[in-house]
């Protein structure tokens, strides 16, 4: 199997757990990012999973009429937050790979009777729009998972309108991760050993063509997952002995992840990004 299988097995695990915002560890994680509760109480519980690593559509400046793309949906979260600034005369369209996500997504929106609404299966380095078709772009702690990020920055560009801005939050890299962390692929599908440097965040966007590149720690504790106790969720460290072991969605992953973030506290490598950029007109 490969990344891409794993991270796709794995998040279709979440999707299943039963996991939302009626568990107090849930919304902890999600308040702990930037959602406020006012936002939380508007949309699905159950499209929160306590995997995000900020709030998109917070810096996104969504306006009506718009249509916006969010990468990775999972749940739907941000689709629905999204849809709501878009309004009736906008669209939100959530996009990913993994059917048990797409599903919950769905019936999300159709409990909730959301209709600028729209979610496509695929992978976010190919994705089915149209070229600048596109106003705003948005993703939450799934960049990371790519394994290949400048088809991703490329796809991007090509189906944002001219003017049109990418509005990410995600995880980077401050430091070079040890060798034994960033070779583990359980540290990989956890968010970790996907993650790129700041400056090759940067670097990568600009290459893809993007004008006003920001990407900025925002100094969130990456511990904040500790709020979930018992949790499916594959990003999701629960505390041991004052550091950080992973509570996830099978065994082995529990395991390998719990040994090695006993031995490395990510905060050291890793941050918590806002990611902000602007296609040329």
């Amino acid at each position: 199997m490969n990344v891409q299988d794993t991270v796709r097995t794995k998040y279709g695990s979440v999707a299943q757990s039963g996991l939302s915002t009626d568990h107090d560890g849930v919304r902890a994680v999600a308040e702990a990012f930037g959602y406020s509760p006012d936002e939380l109480g508007s949309i699905p519980a159950e499209a929160n999973m306590g995997l995000s690593c900020g709030n998109p559509t917070a810096f996104a400046t969504l306006r009506l009429g718009e249509t916006v793309v969010d990468l990775g949906c999972g749940g739907g979260l941000d689709v629905f937050l999204a849809a709501k600034k878009v309004g009736p005369t906008g669209k939100a369209i959530g996009i990913d790979m993994t059917p048990e996500m797409l599903e919950l997504a769905r019936r999300n929106a159709e409990k909730s009777d959301v209709r600028n609404v729209e979610f496509h299966q695929a992978t976010i380095d190919n994705l089915p729009l149209p070229d600048s078709s596109v106003d705003c772009v948005i993703s939450n702690c799934v960049i990371n998972l790519a394994p290949d990020k400048p088809t991703v920055f490329r796809e991007i560009a090509r189906v944002l309108k001219p003017g049109g801005r990418l509005a990410v939050s995600d995880i980077a890299l401050k430091a070079d991760l040890p060798p034994e962390l960033g070779n583990d692929i359980m540290a990989y599908v956890g968010c970790i050993a996907g993650a790129i440097p700041i400056e090759d965040y940067k670097g990568g966007l600009a290459a893809a063509g993007f004008d006003a590149v920001q990407v900025i720690d925002t100094g969130s504790d990456l511990n904040a997952y500790a709020k979930v106790e018992n949790q499916a969720a594959c990003c999701s460290p629960a505390m041991g002995d004052g550091l950080p072991v992973v509570s996830c969605c099978t065994t082995d992953l529990h395991q390998r992840l719990g040994e090695l973030l006993t031995k490395y506290n990510v905060n050291d490598y890793a941050a918590s990004v806002k990611v902000y950029a602007v296609k040329p007109v």
